[in-house]
């Protein structure tokens, strides 16, 4: 078991200025109220003055937020009502700000139900005005109802399609994969990659100008790389792939990926860093400066994936960003010491805490209430 120790601090320039060569999104985690008398299947209680400065952190490094995302335990413990109300404080945060803000739109208050399509199209409709209307910019996320309703690449097309006439703004279609949630499994119509890569890019080529991007979270890089290419002019790709992502966003000279990150949460500063290093310097320098991270994502998002969430907020709490290590759903408990040991100790090695001795307390306070002897 690693024993924390203190280190130097890090040198940080959160100085929020704009990112020129890529569009750069962090999808933002909640903080839980740790207070709350909530079962772990009830409704989630948000503290919502630490969850929103944890945004205002995003932002003051020069990110977009992506909120209310899988990182924000979308379907894991935060339901559409806890949601919604997340998408309306965001929003008006953001306005205050000036932030970037973009935010999901799902289906997710269907749950319980095996709805028609029609039924589901109508969910779709209520959360795109609801995300329209506070001014952020939406991102259809897959749906598990949608994934258990269709019958065929043909009702994936006819949903999408309907929404997108109807979007007032261009959106971000995203197509997150099994790994991340296993009720996903063969979405776009089929479990053939090849065959779903085909009807979703059917699906943006027949309303380009309603498609900001798409972002594709499959954690397989050449495939990222392969349905770019062929993404009609103007279509961005944000990689949603947090094992490969130096190399997504570094590009070729065919293109690159821009981004939409749950791993960017913990990486705020590193990763705003080597954007301006890519802005100012290029390639290299944006490598040199990204790649040492890649091992603590690998480790933050190993199988089962969809848990990443709990080792994303532990680094927050070691951070200083929030009080406590509690989690909507009791999500804490999803991964095991050893696991979030180890993430300590990567993010540690590679100064990611603007407080190092306060990381390290923290951390041996954890060990030492799991009955760990320091």
């Amino acid at each position: 078991m690693y024993t924390p120790a203190a280190r130097a601090a890090p040198a940080t320039r959160p100085d929020g200025a704009e990112l020129s060569s890529r569009t750069v999104f962090a999808a933002a985690h909640v903080v839980a109220d740790p207070l709350a008398d909530t079962p772990p299947d009830g409704p989630a209680a948000l503290d919502w003055d630490a969850t929103l400065a944890f945004r205002r952190h995003l932002w003051g490094h020069g990110l977009g937020v992506a909120e209310a995302m899988d990182t924000a335990q979308r379907g894991m413990g935060l339901d559409w009502a806890g949601a919604a109300e997340l998408i309306r404080r965001s929003a008006a945060e953001a306005r205050a700000v000036g932030g970037r803000i973009a935010c999901g739109a799902g289906t997710d208050q269907l749950t319980g139900l095996e709805p028609s399509l029609a039924v589901i199209r109508a969910a779709y409709e209520e959360q795109l005005q609801l995300v329209e209307e506070t001014g952020a910019q939406a991102i259809l996320m897959a749906s598990r109802a949608l994934a258990a309703a269709a019958r065929a690449p043909e009702d994936y097309l006819e949903v999408y399609g309907h929404l997108l006439r109807q979007a007032e703004r261009p959106v971000i279609l995203h197509w997150l994969g099994p790994m991340f949630d296993p009720a996903l499994e063969g979405y776009w119509g089929s479990t053939d990659l090849d065959r779903a890569t085909e009807t979703f890019l059917e699906a943006v080529a027949a309303h380009p100008h309603k498609v900001d991007g798409v972002k594709v979270s499959l954690l397989d890089a050449g495939r990222e790389v392969a349905l770019r290419r062929r993404l009609p002019e103007g279509v961005r790709c944000y990689t949603g792939d947090d094992f490969h992502y130096p190399e997504l966003i570094a590009g070729d000279e065919r293109g690159h990926s821009d981004a939409l990150l749950g791993v960017f949460d913990p990486l705020a500063a590193r990763a705003a860093e080597a954007v301006r290093l890519l802005d100012s310097n290029g390639g290299a320098a944006f490598r040199a400066a990204l790649d040492p991270t890649v091992p603590l994502a690998r480790h933050l998002f190993r199988t089962p994936t969809r848990y990443y969430k709990t080792g994303v907020v532990l680094l927050a709490w070691l951070a200083g960003h929030q009080e406590h290590f509690t989690m909507v759903g009791g999500l804490q408990s999803a991964r095991s010491l050893p696991h979030l040991a180890h993430a300590y100790e990567l993010a540690d090695g590679l100064g990611l805490f603007p407080d190092p001795g306060l990381a390290a307390s923290r951390m041996r306070s954890l060990l030492a209430v799991q009955g760990v002897a320091q």
